[in-house]
C-alpha cells in the first residue's frame, strides 16, 4: 500500500498535465452516468486521481466524497475544485479498505480506471455493495489487462521493476463480469469503446 501511494505521488504532476485519450469516448461515459444520477444523490469516487470527473458530475448531483490514495493526487484536484467554483465535492485520503465510510449511504458509487490496479478486487467489490444504498449503482470504467495483446502484458512486469507501472491484475471482460455478479451486482449496461476496456453500470440487487 505504502508503494502503491508513494508511486502516484510521484505520477500526479505527469498525470495531471496528461490528455484524454478518447475524448469522444469520455464523453459518451459522462452522458450515460449522469442519465442515471438525480440532484439528490450521494456520490462515491474511489480513486479520484486530480478530480476532472467528480468536477464534471458534480452539478448533477447532491454531494460527492471523492478519494485517493495519494495525497499529491487530491492537492492537484482540490485546488481545480476551487477554481471551478465546485462545493458540493468532499476529497478524503484514503482506499476503501481504510475509509471510515457508512454502510448503505451512498447512491452510486464510481471506480474510473482504478479496478485493474486492486490487488483484492473481490474485497472491492464486497465493500462497494455494502456501502451503497438498495438498488444503488456502481460505474466502472476498467482496462482488461487480460484481453490486451501478450507483448503489452509482457512489458508490464518490466515496467514495474524500473518504477514506471503499479501493481495491475490480469483481469479479462468475462472474469470482470463474473466478479460483479458473485459480489451482488446485476449489469444493466455495458460498452466498449476498446478491447481492452470496459465500461459498466452494475445496480446492486435487491
Amino acid at each position: 500500500m505504502k508503494d502503491a501511494k508513494t508511486f502516484w505521488d510521484k505520477s500526479a504532476p505527469r498525470y495531471a498535465k496528461s490528455r484524454i485519450r478518447d475524448e469522444q469516448a469520455y464523453q459518451k461515459k459522462l452522458a450515460v452516468t449522469q442519465g442515471y444520477f438525480r440532484p439528490d444523490w450521494s456520490v462515491l469516487e474511489f480513486g479520484c486521481g486530480t478530480g476532472s470527473t467528480a468536477i464534471l458530475h458534480a452539478p448533477h448531483v447532491g454531494h460527492i466524497v471523492a478519494t485517493d490514495i495519494s495525497d499529491t493526487m487530491l492537492e492537484i484536484a482540490e485546488r481545480r475544485a476551487r477554481e471551478a467554483g465546485v462545493e458540493n465535492i468532499s476529497f478524503q485520503q484514503g482506499t476503501l479498505e481504510s475509509l471510515e465510510l457508512a454502510e448503505e449511504s451512498f447512491d452510486a458509487v464510481l471506480g474510473l480506471n482504478v479496478l485493474h490496479l486492486l490487488e483484492d478486487l473481490d474485497a472491492a467489490l464486497a465493500r462497494v455493495h455494502g456501502l451503497l444504498k438498495p438498488g444503488g449503482i456502481f460505474v466502472s470504467s476498467t482496462a482488461l489487462v487480460g484481453d490486451i495483446a501478450v507483448f503489452w502484458r509482457m512489458l508490464i512486469p518490466l515496467m514495474q521493476r524500473l518504477g514506471l507501472a503499479p501493481y495491475v491484475n490480469r483481469l479479462g471482460r468475462q472474469q470482470l463480469l463474473s466478479r460483479l455478479t458473485n459480489a451482488g451486482f446485476g449489469v444493466e449496461h455495458q460498452w466498449q469503446p476498446g478491447k481492452g476496456s470496459l465500461f459498466i453500470v452494475a445496480r446492486k440487487c435487491a
